[in-house]
């Protein structure tokens, strides 16, 4: 059965609102995720790698196979990133981008879904600081690459977990229900040289029991554009980059798309803005 059709019963129908109500329990989503993890789920890979016509060209396959589905959801790449430059702020990860300015009292619109920025972070203060900046939103797909990275070089200013419960991020989903405000989710605020304070939060969705994000997480602990993050399990998921006014400038081709409905499809790595002086130069 197409995907579609299960969310369209899931959030349209009674009975499907029902056993949605289940679904988004997070102890319903830890068990999910652990039959991901085991052994018999790795048969459902071949019939994933086809439906969403993955290439594991430059992917590090284990002796053996990949042991779990989520092993292989979870795949890296062989080749590293190169790391970013100081001047560049990159994508932290393939996917779908929308670009938004980010207004006083504004009410986010992104695929349908309501949101201040104030109930997505839980803080007034915080969200006060990027008044006037940009929302970077980046919407990843099950066929993505689930690996992300830091999108700029910095200090670490301050981590948080939000706990919340878990909903798909599709579009059909998105319209039924405030998504990003219901989802867990987890931040990290940077401080850059060259950008100022900018705040990167990965989202879960349905099914994403786990969000992993192991490596430096402590105040005053350096990260590098391009250092890899974490790690999402299975689901569609989104990454959201908060910046502060007047520290970047978009890249040509962003500035045309910025504040409209398309998503642009990006790579993780790619260079998306650098810092304002000389952004007249950008190409």
């Amino acid at each position: 059965m197409d995907d579609t059709v299960i969310l369209r019963f899931l959030y349209k129908t009674v009975p499907g609102r029902i056993l949605l109500k289940l679904l988004v329990r997070p102890e319903i989503s830890r068990l999910a995720g652990r039959f991901l993890s085991t052994r018999p789920s790795s048969l459902l890979i071949p019939f994933f790698i086809r439906k969403n016509r993955i290439s594991l060209q430059d992917i590090e396959i284990p002796e053996g196979g990949f042991p779990s589905f989520n092993a292989f959801f979870s795949r890296k790449r062989k080749t590293p990133l190169p790391e970013g430059t100081e001047q560049h702020l990159i994508s932290p990860c393939d996917g779908l981008l929308t670009i938004a300015d980010i207004r006083e009292d504004m009410i986010f619109q992104i695929k349908g879904t309501q949101f201040s920025l104030q109930s997505l972070l839980k803080s007034r203060k915080l969200s006060e600081r990027f008044l006037g900046g940009t929302a970077l939103i980046f919407r990843l797909t099950p066929a993505h690459y689930h690996r992300y990275c830091y999108a700029v070089k910095g200090k670490i200013l301050r981590t948080k977990k939000i706990p919340g419960k878990l909903h798909c991020v599709r579009p059909i989903a998105i319209r039924a229900c405030p998504v990003f405000t219901e989802n867990a989710r987890e931040y990290v605020l940077i401080r850059s040289a060259s950008f100022g304070a900018v705040l990167q939060m990965e989202i879960g969705a349905l099914l994403v029991g786990r969000i992993h994000n192991p490596g430096p997480a402590a105040r005053g602990v350096s990260v590098f554009a391009g250092e890899e993050k974490g790690c999402f399990e299975f689901g569609g998921s989104t990454i959201l980059l908060l910046c502060e006014k007047g520290r970047i400038a978009l890249k040509r081709k962003l500035v045309e798309g910025k504040n409209g409905s398309a998503e642009i499809p990006v790579k993780i790595g790619e260079f998306l803005a650098r810092k304002v002086r000389n952004c007249h130069k950008i190409t």
